[in-house]
């Protein structure tokens, strides 16, 4: 008869900590191995070790959208192929934007792990690849359907008991046209997986088994107190807000973005009932990205200093329209699955800002605002891509951040301007706050950025750049921010607003100045201190 063990509490911290340590290791060895800048210097992944039901042990720092999909995935495909498919010395990806619910780009690298020949849990890792076969190089802002987003790759092993699938790596990289980059980022994915393998055998080796898996159980039950505690504290009742984006890249229809929360004793609803049906454009997103987005809604308002483990979100009911664009067909585009779960978080943050008004800030970056530029057919191929940073919204305590991605990215980053003008031909003319467009208010919206390119060689360019007509709001008398712009000057040609693009020819010398929104204030502007004013225009914050 099995004895029941009783870790002491030290040894549930020690195992804690050291899942999460496992996965700081997975990240620094995937972004050291990455062949791409996409991923080593803009650490555009996420990692993760989780239990045999997919279940979060551990993560590094990284882009929290990524981090809830990685244990969506790794559940659908549990579910889809059963434990029993997964053996030792195995390695599976997959990218289908109906598995993992973002773009085909975001691809999910995952290894099983065995204990004494029993499966035991997973190391996960997901990283954007640069070009996966799409009718275009990199991003597609003008796609209408999954089938011009590139390769889609089911739940498949890339490696089987140890050996390397040379015929499967050969199809991914044909459809590639970078495919030495994407051969040499798939195997930094599977050396992440592998280093979080054996950190797992390691934490069990010292522990043994059944001390590890009580340790588990344990501080996923700290886990789901702490968020019952924290949604108890929030007053019952239903809340809701509503938004819009600009357009699906194909039509400028707004698309609606509806969100309703409901608080019920420890208890937490939230549903997207009312949002915009599926887009003929790509905002779209899988139901595994969908539910990855609220969660993180979720943990900014409940519970945000502790760290996220599979004891997380169970007190969390989250509802989603079949065939809206949260939930869509498998056929959908989904290139840019982003910017209606952006605002959707955003949203559930404004909807609660009246019941707990100290959790909650205003508007902040509404978009991962992305630019472009390729050549896949010059004397030397390039392809650089990057989101781009703005402002966060202020908040009860103080003023927004400035320059910072949108809370969905994370630990992501811009280039640095030595690495894109080495390693591309393109010269940074100006990177640097934009003065005035933090939203006024008693605590003033942090400041978006003025990123200025000029090309050195001909090329096309490529723009998604969101919510100019839905800035960054402002919460209790605060004022918006400044919306986004982007303005291209080709040589001999006027300036002019380009906001989405796709594949747009520009010659050499075109200059391209990005203008990234700022956050949106809190209070009433004329309560902000006389030195608060004098300090923002000694700093030139403001105009």
């Amino acid at each position: 008869m099995h004895t029941p063990v009783t870790p002491s509490p030290a040894t549930v911290e020690i195992v804690r900590h050291a899942f999460m340590s496992g996965a700081e290791q997975m990240r620094r060895n995937l972004c050291r191995s990455a062949y791409s800048p996409v991923i080593y210097e803009m650490k555009d992944c996420s990692v993760g070790l989780y239990d045999a039901r997919g279940d979060l042990l551990g993560q590094a720092p990284g882009l929290p959208f990524f981090l809830g999909s990685l244990a969506g995935t790794i559940k659908l495909v549990l579910e889809r192929v059963g434990a029993g498919a997964f053996e030792e010395g195995d390695v599976w990806l997959v990218n289908d934007s109906a598995i993992c619910g973002s773009h085909l780009n975001d691809v999910t690298v995952f290894a099983p792990i065995f204990v004494d020949g029993t499966l035991r849990g997973f190391s996960g890792a997901k990283a954007h690849w640069n070009d996966v076969g799409a009718k275009d190089a990199g991003y597609v802002s003008d796609s209408t359907d999954i089938f011009q987003e590139g390769l889609r790759i089911p739940p498949m092993r890339i490696i089987r008991a140890g050996e390397l699938d040379e015929q499967l790596l050969d199809l991914i990289t044909l459809n590639s046209r970078f495919p030495g980059a994407l051969a040499g980022d798939l195997m930094a994915q599977v050396t992440a997986c592998r280093t979080g393998a054996e950190r797992f055998h390691s934490i069990v080796d010292r522990y043994g088994w059944d001390q590890v898996e009580a340790s588990i159980e344990r501080f996923f039950a700290q886990a789901e107190a702490a968020d019952r505690a924290s949604v108890a504290e929030i007053p019952d009742g239903v809340y809701r807000a509503e938004g819009a984006l600009d357009g699906d890249g194909i039509s400028d229809r707004p698309v609606p973005v509806v969100v309703t929360v409901t608080v019920e004793g420890d208890e937490m609803t939230i549903d997207l009932e009312g949002s915009s049906p599926e887009c003929r454009g790509s905002i779209n997103s899988g139901i595994v990205q969908t539910r990855s987005a609220i969660q993180q809604a979720f943990k900014f308002l409940v519970n945000p200093d502790d760290p996220v483990c599979g004891g997380n979100f169970r007190n969390l009911e989250i509802k989603v329209p079949k065939g809206s664009c949260f939930d869509p067909s498998p056929t959908a585009a989904c290139l840019h699955y982003g910017p209606h779960l952006m605002l959707a978080i955003d949203l559930v943050v404004r909807a609660l800002s009246d019941a707990v008004p100290e959790r909650a800030a205003a508007g902040h970056v509404g978009d991962s605002w992305n630019i472009t530029f390729v050549n896949e057919r010059g004397r030397e191929p390039f392809l650089a891509g990057e989101s781009i940073i703005g402002g966060w919204g202020a908040h009860e305590h103080g003023d927004g951040e400035s320059a910072l991605v949108h809370s969905a990215a994370g630990d992501f980053k811009n280039y640095p301007v030595e690495i894109m003008e080495q390693r591309y031909p393109l010269r940074l003319r100006r990177h640097g706050l934009r003065t005035g467009s933090g939203g006024d208010g008693r605590h003033r919206g942090g400041l978006g950025i003025v990123r200025e390119y000029e090309t050195l060689e001909p090329c096309l360019l490529s723009l998604w750049f969101e919510r100019h007509d839905t800035p960054a709001w402002g919460l209790h008398g605060g004022k918006d921010g400044a919306p986004p712009e982007v303005w291209v000057t080709r040589p001999g040609e006027e300036r002019r607003l380009v906001l989405k693009c796709n594949a747009m020819p520009v010659p050499a010398g075109t200059v391209v100045e990005v203008h990234s929104g700022g956050g949106g204030g809190w209070g009433d502007p004329a309560e902000r201190s006389p030195q608060n004013r004098a300090e923002d225009e000694r700093l030139g914050l403001i105009d």
